[in-house]
């Protein structure tokens, strides 16, 4: 346990300053990090897929606050826009969470491993959408959300990588899709951690500590040491060269992927 408890705090420094620095990278550094820690402490092979998606959106509830109120203090969150896709994200990301259940921990490691590729790339080429249309309707606004939140419970991220993208193609402009993005990942993470922590309570095999598919140990040492290190990233954002640390990122989550795609092969 306190092996564990150590490596969670390493991994909440190094996800705090990545999501302060850069914006991004909570789940998907969290999730094959917490995939180690795992590994490492023995627990059942059959749910660490599980157990390292609940708990990382379980740790983006509490970073996700923090990030949310620094925008909405700079009139950076598009309101209408949150109101408009919460309730499509609230239950796309449930109902996804409650899917992952059912699925096995390998069908749900290949999901993660295609999508850290795709955002690894993206970032890699710097691909942004060109603003092309316009916010479709409360159907399609709702559709979006659902879609975003389900991918989001599949991965275990707070959505930035899909809502952000999404908005901007829609014509919002880019400050205004990062702050409602940020706002976004609080009811992807309390939806998800909600969905995980039901999907799993029946679950078979849970090592104690458990909430459901929530580790809650990993958790705690996560959210102690990124909370803060957040800030700290976001302070380095002013006097490092962000552009580069974003393409060493990409390469980064290339990287994790590759490693855990080995093991499926």
């Amino acid at each position: 346990m306190l092996i564990a408890l150590v490596a969670c705090l390493a991994l909440g420094v190094v996800a705090g300053v990545l999501a302060g620095l850069l914006g991004v990278g909570g789940g998907l550094v969290i999730v094959p990090g917490l995939l180690f820690v795992f590994h490492l402490i023995g627990l059942p092979a059959a749910h660490q897929q599980h157990l390292a998606l609940g708990t990382s959106l379980a740790t983006i509830v509490f970073t996700s606050i923090a990030s949310f109120r620094a925008h909405a203090t700079r009139g950076a969150v598009r309101w209408p826009v949150f109101r408009a896709i919460a309730p499509g994200i609230v239950i796309g990301t449930f109902v996804g969470a409650q899917l992952a259940g059912q699925f096995s921990g390998v069908a749900l490691k290949w999901f993660f491993v295609g999508f850290a590729y795709l955002v690894g790339i993206q970032m890699l080429a710097d691909l942004k959408p060109a603003p092309s249309r316009q916010l479709p309707g409360v159907l399609g606004m709702s559709g979006a959300g659902g879609v975003i939140g389900a991918v989001s419970s599949w991965v275990g991220i707070g959505g930035g990588s899909l809502s952000v993208p999404f908005m901007t193609l829609c014509n919002v402009p880019v400050r205004e899709a990062i702050g409602t993005s940020a706002a976004i990942g609080l009811p992807i993470a309390l939806a998800g951690a909600a969905g995980y922590l039901v999907s799993g309570w029946r679950a078979f095999e849970l090592p104690p500590g458990s909430a459901g598919f929530i580790y809650l140990p990993a958790l705690a040492g996560i959210v102690i040491a990124s909370f803060p290190m957040a800030k700290v990233g976001a302070r380095l954002a002013h006097r490092l060269p962000v552009p580069v640390l974003k393409k060493c990122f990409a390469a980064l989550l290339i990287v994790l992927a590759s490693k855990m795609l080995l093991t499926l092969v």
